[in-house]
C-alpha cells in the first residue's frame, strides 16, 4: 500500500466521516469471513485497515500529509533516504558530494529538529542505528459500534429477552439486565467493527417506553385502580392488571379513594436480586347516571364530616 487515500478510494480532502464510511463499506466487502475462497481479499482487508488506522488518527494523518511519516507511521528519511557522494572523510566531507562540512555541523542538532530528539537518543549511538526509526504500530482492534434499543415498559419490568439486528445483518437475542432504566448500556464483546487485532464491541443503549397506565417508582410499579361505589362500601374481589398479567385483588369493605394496596413481587427486577412491588391506589368511580344512587342515599347524612382532619 503506497497511498492510504487511494486504498480507501478517497480524495485527500476527505472528512473524518467520509473516511469512516469508506472503511466500513470496504470492510464489509473484503472481510475474510465473507471471502473464504478469495485469498487476495485478506490482503486487501489488511491494506484498508492499515489505511484506516492512519487516516482516522488526526495526528498521524497530518504528519503523513506533511511528508513526515510513511504509510506505516515510520519517520521518512531526510535528503531522499540516504547519504550520497563521499563518506565523512571523503571529498567535501558531507552529504551528496558536499554542502555540509562534518567539521562544522552538529549532526545531533540537525536530526533533533527532524525526529523530535537527538539522533542517538532513540536509535542508538551515531547514525548507523537508523535515526530512531520505529517499527510498525501494533495492530488495533476494530471500532466499537453503537446501537439504540427501545424496550416496552412491561418487557423491561419482566426482563423479557430482546432481539436486535447488528450492522452485519446478524440478529442476536439480548437478556435484559436487572434494574434496567433509560440510559442503561450493555456491551457485547466482539460484535463491533472488524480490525486486524480482532473486532471491537457493540454498545447498546436502552430506552424504556412509558406505559398507558403503569408508572415506575424506583423498583416499584404504581397503578391507579378505579372501583365502584358498591365495591368500596361492601368490599369485593376485583381483577387487576400487572406486568405479569391480571391477578385478583381483595378490596376490604369501607375502602376509600387513595387507599394503597400492595402486590408483592410485581415490580421491576432489582440489581441486587428479587423484584419490587406493585402499589395499587384505589379511586372510587361514580357512574355517569347517579339518579338511582341519589335515590338510595336520600336521607343519609354520610356518617360525619369527611373533611374534619383538614380542620374545616
Amino acid at each position: 500500500m503506497s497511498d492510504p487515500y487511494a486504498t480507501l478510494g478517497l480524495a485527500r480532502t476527505a472528512s473524518e466521516a467520509e473516511v469512516k464510511a469508506a472503511y466500513r463499506k470496504l470492510a464489509k466487502e473484503l472481510h475474510p469471513d465473507r471471502n473464504k475462497d478469495n485469498p487476495k481479499a485478506s490482503e486487501k482487508f489488511s491494506d484498508i485497515t492499515r489505511a484506516y488506522d492512519l487516516l482516522s488518527d488526526k495526528d498521524k494523518r497530518g504528519r503523513f500529509d506533511r511528508g513526515e511519516i510513511d504509510v506505516d507511521g515510520n519517520p521518512r528519511m531526510p535528503f531522499g533516504g540516504g547519504f550520497g557522494g563521499g563518506g565523512a572523510g571523503g571529498p567535501g566531507g558531507g552529504f551528496g558530494g558536499g554542502g555540509f562540512n562534518g567539521d562544522n555541523v552538529d549532526l545531533g542538532d540537525l536530526f533533533e529538529g527532524l525526529f523530535g530528539g537527538r539522533a542517538g537518543a532513540r536509535g542508538g549511538a551515531g547514525m548507523g542505528a537508523g535515526f530512531g526509526r520505529r517499527g510498525p504500530p501494533p495492530p488495533q482492534r476494530g471500532a466499537n459500534s453503537n446501537y439504540r434499543l427501545r424496550v416496552s415498559f412491561v418487557d423491561a419490568a419482566t426482563q423479557k429477552p430482546q432481539r436486535i439486528t447488528l450492522g452485519d445483518g446478524k440478529t442476536i437475542d439480548l437478556s435484559l439486565p436487572a434494574g434496567i432504566e433509560d440510559g442503561t448500556q450493555m456491551r457485547l464483546k466482539g460484535k463491533g467493527e472488524p480490525g486486524p487485532a480482532g473486532p471491537g464491541d457493540a454498545l447498546v443503549t436502552m430506552t424504556v417506553d412509558p406505559h398507558a397506565f403503569f408508572t415506575r417508582d424506583g423498583d416499584d410499579v404504581r397503578l391507579d385502580l378505579p372501583i365502584g361505589v358498591d365495591e368500596a362500601v361492601l368490599g369485593a374481589e376485583v381483577r387487576v392488571p400487572t406486568v405479569d398479567g391480571p391477578v385478583m385483588l381483595k378490596v376490604a369493605p369501607g375502602s376509600s379513594t387513595g387507599k394503597v394496596l400492595r402486590l408483592k413481587g410485581k415490580g421491576f427486577s432489582r440489581k441486587g436480586g428479587g423484584r419490587g412491588d406493585q402499589l395499587v391506589s384505589l379511586a372510587i368511580h361514580l357512574p355517569d347516571d347517579v339518579s338511582d344512587l341519589a335515590t338510595r342515599l336520600d336521607g343519609w347524612t354520610g356518617g360525619g364530616n369527611p373533611r374534619a382532619r383538614l380542620g374545616v
